[in-house]
């Protein structure tokens, strides 16, 4: 079976329509209405239309020979401008001292932070159900693939990158850390007040305490579930992790899921990406396996395939070719990973 990454086209609504109805994601909504501008402002974000501050992409992954979408994932190009700040709590720690009593307390305090000048953000992977647990690793490919792209164009991104990461939620979808302090403070219910933050995020400015917040005065669920990911999201930190993300000691002010980030340059599959010219040999063996991408009129597309490089020039077999529609002479940006 033969995938293709690609950024999202309008002909795509359809099945993208179809796989979104397997999920719950704000982010990619089964609206049709939504899904069609959101494609409309990832085909704009591909041709350089867009300044980064308003620049979302959209990839998908085809199976080529079912002409069929199963997977797709997101790049915010700026997470927090003026307009639309990054909010989160930094999770610090103060000491408290009583020299009379000779005793003291070293206290984790959450302190609310608002960034107007923000990464770039990684989100809203999915893969369809009927292809988790493939051979061919669908969701690490979308996944990875967003980085040759930041590496192909990196005028267009932050030299930061953020992965918000989903924190563990109850069999009902509600967050223990939101009840245990965001809706003290709002009155509003998790899922409502996760939405209305993706249109207006005046009132956590407004309404959240400016104030550092003793975690010790949250109760034990709360806590437990601070800066940790759900069972779900394990594989994805393990990712992210193993491309160079740390945890950035800060968490969303909703559900105290963990940020990770790391800077683009330093992302492994950024720092092993090189530029070549295709040759015309397509015969093995061929001893490297990576993403393979090429830009073409505003157009992105890219491959995971083995491969040869040497020197100027990187080789592919006679398929990934088809799949990828390039030619002898193409310019094409590969990372390497270990096979």
């Amino acid at each position: 079976m033969s995938f293709l990454l690609r950024g999202v086209e309008s002909r795509d609504l359809n099945q993208l329509c179809s796989l979104a109805k397997q999920f719950v994601l704000l982010n990619l909504p089964s609206d049709k209405k939504v899904l069609a501008q959101k494609i409309a402002t990832s085909e704009a974000a591909f041709s350089g239309e867009l300044p980064r501050e308003k620049a979302e992409f959209l990839f998908v992954v085809e199976d080529v020979e079912n002409e069929m979408i199963v997977g797709s994932s997101q790049v915010l190009a700026k997470h927090g401008t003026p307009e639309v700040p990054h909010l989160s709590f930094k999770v610090l720690q103060k000491s408290r001292i009583s020299n009379d009593l000779g005793i003291g307390f070293i206290h984790k305090i959450l302190r609310f932070h608002e960034e107007t000048d923000g990464p770039t953000e990684v989100g809203g992977l999915v893969v369809d159900r009927g292809y988790r647990r493939r051979p061919e690793k669908i969701g690490k490919q979308i996944s990875l693939v967003r980085f040759l792209y930041m590496a192909m164009r990196p005028e267009s991104f932050s030299q930061r990158v953020l992965c918000e990461l989903t924190p563990p939620l109850t069999e009902e979808g509600r967050s223990e850390f939101w009840e245990a302090l965001g809706r003290r403070f709002t009155g509003l219910p998790y899922a409502e007040a996760d939405q209305l933050s993706q249109v207006n995020k005046e009132f956590i400015r407004e309404l959240f305490p400016e104030e550092d917040i003793y975690l010790s005065l949250l109760d034990s669920k709360a806590r437990l579930v601070l800066g940790r990911v759900g069972e779900t999201t394990e594989p994805a930190k393990h990712l992210m992790e193993s491309i160079g993300f740390k945890y950035l000691e800060e968490v969303d002010p909703f559900d105290g899921g963990p940020h990770f980030g790391a800077l683009v340059k330093d992302v492994s599959v950024v720092k092993a990406s090189t530029w070549a010219t295709l040759s015309k040999k397509t015969e093995g063996p061929f001893k490297k396996i990576g993403l393979v991408g090429l830009i073409e009129g505003g157009c992105f597309r890219a491959i995971q395939s083995a491969l040869n490089e040497s020197g100027n020039t990187v080789s592919l077999p006679e398929k990934s070719m088809n799949i990828l529609k390039v030619n002898e002479g193409d310019k094409l940006c590969f990372s390497v990973f270990e096979k």
